[in-house]
């Protein structure tokens, strides 16, 4: 394996680590203030749909943006009620949500462009392009200099070529996930909100003697992870793909939990698992590149399947050592 490749390999490790990475920071936010969010899927799948349909209606992926994160808010709002205002089981209401975001796209997507269940394809405006970075290597410099792009890049050093081909070149959501991770760990652990957030999820008894509303701060992790997986959401339909279709998250929700266990409810080490988890779908789709890296033929269906597979050895081995918060899953009764 040459040196391009692996950048080829690793680019499309960040890239599909990306819807990944925030739908983790959105379970993570939830987790920490004491609220379990296994509807991570259904608002990533709700957000992928409503950005799409919309920035196909309006020529427009800002506006499909926005409506992917109201959407996923909305979905967010519902999971909130439901576990913090009336205190149900919030594991039943993430699975709810759940099942309710796999029927309602394709139900609403059947009726409102009659494709089956998906939404056209997305052109132009209506896709988050890439961006290229200043002096990366790239179409511009290619058509400014009239010379084709790959004899640019066969002639470009080792750090130019990882510049202009890994660093450069990705959508802007990419780099708002990458921003994500040190924004999270500042809030979490260097603003007085972030202090607030974690002590409700180790004790919101304690935080609810201070005087500071245990409800009112696990509404707002819950809005914040609805808009993080609004983003994820709108990122698989509108960066990574080229539209809506059917489940197009495909379990991506669980492997971000899973992710987020692995990393022990962490921004720096989730990261990490997101990009290990990104690594395994990269090679998936790099069967030459897998069959040079292990010393037997893997089967496509097995490598596919490589991602699921490591979600539940994580959640076999892990959920016994990973602690999570300790008021987690637990419905606060404030004492009267």
């Amino acid at each position: 394996m040459d040196f391009s490749t692996l950048i080829q390999i690793l680019d499309s490790t960040l890239r599909l680590a990306t819807p990944l990475l925030l739908a983790c920071l959105a379970g993570l936010f939830s987790e920490r203030s004491g609220i379990f969010d296994i509807g991570l899927e259904a608002k990533m799948l709700i957000a992928a749909f409503f950005s799409a349909a919309f920035a196909y209606s309006t020529g427009s992926v800002w506006l499909g943006l926005l409506a992917g994160i109201a959407a996923s808010m909305v979905f967010a709002a519902i999971h909130g009620l439901a576990s913090i205002t009336f205190r149900g089981n919030q594991l039943i209401s993430g699975v709810a949500l759940n099942f309710l975001a796999s029927g309602m796209t394709v139900l609403i997507a059947q009726n409102w462009f009659q494709q089956g269940g998906r939404t056209p394809s997305l052109i132009g405006g209506a896709r988050f392009e890439g961006i290229e970075l200043p002096f990366a290597i790239g179409p511009n410099e290619a058509a400014e200099t009239g010379r084709p792009l790959s004899e640019l890049l066969s002639e470009a050093g080792p750090l130019q070529l990882l510049y202009s081909e890994l660093i450069s070149g990705h959508s802007i959501l990419v780099y708002v996930a990458l921003a994500a991770v040190p924004a999270t760990w500042w809030i979490l652990y260097r603003t007085r909100f972030g202090l607030r957030l974690r002590a409700v999820g180790e004790n919101p008894a304690a935080v609810d003697t201070a005087g500071v509303s245990v409800i009112g701060l696990r509404y707002a992790a819950v809005v914040i992870a609805g808009l993080l997986c609004g983003i994820a959401g709108a990122y698989l339909a509108t960066g990574l793909q080229a539209g809506f279709v059917k489940d197009m998250t495909a379990g991506r929700g669980y492997i971000a939990l899973a992710a987020l266990i692995f990393a022990k409810w962490r921004p720096w080490y989730a990261l990490g698992a997101c990009l290990l988890f990104g690594a395994l779908q990269a090679l998936a789709l790099r069967t030459d590149v897998a069959e040079a890296i292990f010393p037997f033929k893997m089967p496509v269906q097995l490598l596919d399947s490589l991602p699921y597979i490591l979600t539940v050895v994580i959640l076999a081995g892990f959920v016994g050592k990973a602690i999570p918060p300790r008021a987690g899953g637990q419905p606060y009764v404030k004492e009267r």
